[in-house]
């Protein structure tokens, strides 16, 4: 396995997610009826310093599809948090404007790059055009002391 599972912060990330969830109206339990879920909630709410009880919790309280749309995003924190930790993995953002990234989206389309490879692309060739045209002008100034001679 490549990203460490620490059971402890693992518990914690999925008490957030479920909570979070609620909040944003979702049933997160297998129940219909409202004051059940209340119920529920108020037990799971209860439990944030307890891992083994958060799991229990999970498996009694939750359907297998929602168990699965939350190991899903556990997963893809649990990568975006160890990635993190190096500089070189750790994912950066800019803001482009629309037309910006779309003409950066065309360009990576046509050389068959991601976005970032596009973008390395492109700053490479203009360092490359930057040396070819001072090599250009010291050629031309050699050449005209040779012809002023």
């Amino acid at each position: 396995m490549r990203y460490q599972k620490l059971e402890s912060q693992e518990a914690n990330w999925k008490w957030q997610y479920l909570l979070k969830k609620y909040r944003e109206g979702e049933n997160i339990t297998k129940h219909e009826e409202q004051s059940l879920i209340e119920l529920k909630i108020q037990l799971l709410a209860t439990l944030q310093n307890s891992p083994q009880e958060i799991e229990q919790w999970i498996k009694a309280e939750m359907t297998s599809e929602q168990r699965r749309k939350m190991r899903q995003s556990i997963r893809a924190r649990r990568k975006r948090f160890f990635n993190a930790e190096k500089q070189t993995t750790k994912k950066k953002s800019i803001d482009l404007d629309y037309s910006s990234w779309q003409r950066l989206a065309k360009q990576s389309d046509l050389l068959g790059m991601t976005l970032s490879e596009t973008i390395h692309y492109l700053i490479d060739e203009l360092e490359n055009k930057q040396i070819y045209t001072d090599q250009i002008n010291k050629m031309k100034a050699n050449l005209k002391a040779l012809l002023s001679e």
